[in-house]
């Protein structure tokens, strides 16, 4: 299971649509591995006048991992994240998290990250096991 998910939102979920605001505080409280990595990358993107910020520190476990996995591989979740922090996330090899400006989405630089070759030249030996 991805989220660990309070009895009333369950409820107002079965009965309409959900509040954003109580749906990112299940995500924060479910995956805070990857809640804490993606503020902090965020974080790291408000301090500077670069066009996105990144993670390049593999998770300590696989717990861990399995967070950001979860977190990144759900439209609805990375959709959240993206909303409540403003930014465009994008991820690679099980780790790499990306912030970027939503000014940059349309950049040279967000298309480098997120295109098949961006891909391929992160890969290493050491991520082929995530």
């Amino acid at each position: 299971m991805s989220l660990t998910v309070p009895p009333a939102l369950l409820e107002a979920a079965e009965t309409g649509p959900v509040d954003d605001d109580a749906f990112v505080a299940c995500v924060r409280d479910s995956l805070p591995y990857a809640w804490d990595t993606v503020s902090r990358v965020v974080a790291d993107l408000e301090s500077s006048d670069a066009e996105f910020a990144d993670n390049v520190v593999p998770p300590p476990t696989e717990v861990e991992r399995g967070q950001l996995l979860r977190a990144l591989a759900s439209d609805a979740i990375r959709a959240g994240l993206e909303r409540h922090f403003g930014v465009r996330l994008a991820f690679q090899n099980c780790h790499r998290v990306a912030a970027f400006r939503l000014g940059a989405v349309d950049s040279d630089t967000y298309r480098r990250f997120v295109s098949a070759r961006g891909q391929l030249l992160n890969q290493s030996p050491e991520l082929r096991d995530c």
